[in-house]
């Protein structure tokens, strides 16, 4: 089954949005200060069924504890978020493929 963060963030309550309307470098900085663990992807990789934009190399946290994903979500016009949701392990692997 595939995930799609956009769909996902429209009908669903399960996610928090721990920074919003920021600058790309502090959400990256807060998602490397709170993840247990940091996996760098490249700008256009696809992580949650979206394209990943921001400033190389571009942090996904992962809370293995609470089977949780941070990632920076940019929305042109808006700036960049960093939410949290929860995910399955098969996805979480997913994202461990794509690091840099």
């Amino acid at each position: 089954m595939s995930f799609c963060l956009e769909t996902y963030l429209q009908q669903s309550d399960d996610y928090e949005i721990l920074l919003n309307q920021a600058g790309f470098k502090d959400c990256a900085m807060l998602i490397r200060y709170k993840a247990d663990e940091v996996i760098n992807v490249k700008p256009g990789d696809v992580v949650l069924g979206v394209r990943i934009i921001g400033i190389p190399p571009i942090p996904i946290g992962i809370l293995k504890h609470e089977s949780k994903v941070l990632i920076p979500y940019t929305k042109p016009c808006h700036g960049t978020s960093v939410v949290e949701l929860p995910i399955g392990e098969d996805e979480i692997n997913n994202i461990r493929k794509l690091a840099i």
